[in-house]
C-alpha cells in the first residue's frame, strides 16, 4: 500500500476545520439518520442488528462520535458506561449531553491502557486518517483483552464511483487511496483516505484484531430517500457500507 502524501497533522487540521464549518448543515440534512443508533445510510439500527452484543455493565468508547447520537442511544438503552470523542468541537456542541465527551484526535487517543471493553465507530475518524494501522493499534491498546471493535465505513467498492447518487460509471481507481481538497494557497482543507478490502484486513491483523464478520447491508425496500451519495438505485445494485466486527486477540 502506498504511503499517503498528507501527514497526520495536515489531515487533522483540515478535517477539524471542515467538520466545524459543516456541523450545523450536516445535522439539518440528516436529522432522521441522527435520531438513534444507525450504522449506515441503509439505516441498519443497532436495536435490530445488535452488533455490539450485550454491553450491560461494560465500558464503551465511541470513536469519532460527532454529536454522539449513537453513544447517547446506547447509554439510554443499557447499563453500560458510554463515552466518546471527536476531532470537531462544533460537532460535539450538537450533543444532547447524556454522555461525557472529549475533543480529541483518533491519532492520539487520550485514554489509559485497557480502559474499555467495547469500541465502535460509525463512519467516524477511521476514513480520515492517513495511517489507519497506527490508529487501530492504539484502539487495541485502550481495549481490554478480548475487547470488541465494530466500525462502519464507506464500502471500498463505493470509492470508484463519483459522489453523485445517480452515477453508475466508475471514474476513480480502486487502488487510488487518497483524496484531498486544497484552498488557493495549497493548504489541505479536507482529507479522506481509501482502503481496499485487503488493506482493512491487513491493518486489523497488524493491530491484533480477529475479524469475526464483515457485513454489507442491502438497501431496504421501504427506504426511498437519498443520503448524500447513497441512493435506492445504487443501493440495490452494489453495497455502500462495510461494517467490520472484530475482537482483540
Amino acid at each position: 500500500m502506498t504511503t499517503p502524501e498528507t501527514s497526520a497533522s495536515q489531515a487533522a487540521t483540515a478535517n477539524r476545520s471542515w467538520w466545524d464549518h459543516d456541523a450545523a448543515d450536516y445535522h439539518s440534512r440528516h436529522a432522521s439518520y441522527l435520531d438513534g443508533f444507525h450504522w449506515c445510510p441503509e439505516m441498519l439500527a443497532e436495536s435490530d442488528a445488535r452488533l455490539l452484543g450485550d454491553v450491560a455493565g461494560l465500558d464503551v468508547l465511541e470513536i469519532g462520535c460527532g454529536s454522539a447520537p449513537c453513544a447517547s442511544w446506547l447509554a439510554r438503552h443499557s447499563s453500560a458506561f458510554v463515552t466518546g470523542f471527536d476531532l470537531s468541537h462544533a460537532m460535539l456542541t450538537h450533543a444532547d449531553g447524556r454522555v461525557p465527551l472529549t475533543q480529541a484526535d483518533a491519532q492520539a487517543l487520550p485514554y489509559r491502557d485497557a480502559s474499555f471493553d467495547v469500541a465502535f465507530s460509525v463512519f467516524g475518524a477511521l476514513p480520515f486518517v492517513p495511517d489507519v494501522t497506527s490508529v487501530l493499534i492504539d484502539v487495541a491498546r485502550v481495549l481490554r483483552p478480548g475487547g470488541r471493535l465494530v466500525f462502519s465505513v464507506n464500502h471500498p467498492m463505493r470509492w470508484i464511483f463519483p459522489d453523485d447518487p445517480q452515477a453508475f460509471e466508475a471514474q476513480i481507481s480502486y487502488f487510488e487511496r487518497e483524496y484531498v481538497e486544497h484552498d488557493e494557497d495549497g493548504t489541505a482543507t479536507y482529507a479522506e483516505f481509501h482502503r481496499t478490502l485487503g488493506d482493512w484486513v491487513r491493518a486489523l491483523d497488524a493491530a491484533g484484531f480477529h475479524l469475526h464478520d464483515l457485513l454489507e447491508p442491502e438497501w431496504p425496500e421501504h427506504l426511498t430517500e437519498n443520503w448524500g451519495q447513497w441512493s435506492p438505485e445504487r443501493g440495490r445494485i452494489f453495497p455502500g457500507t462495510a461494517i467490520f466486527v472484530c475482537r482483540k486477540r
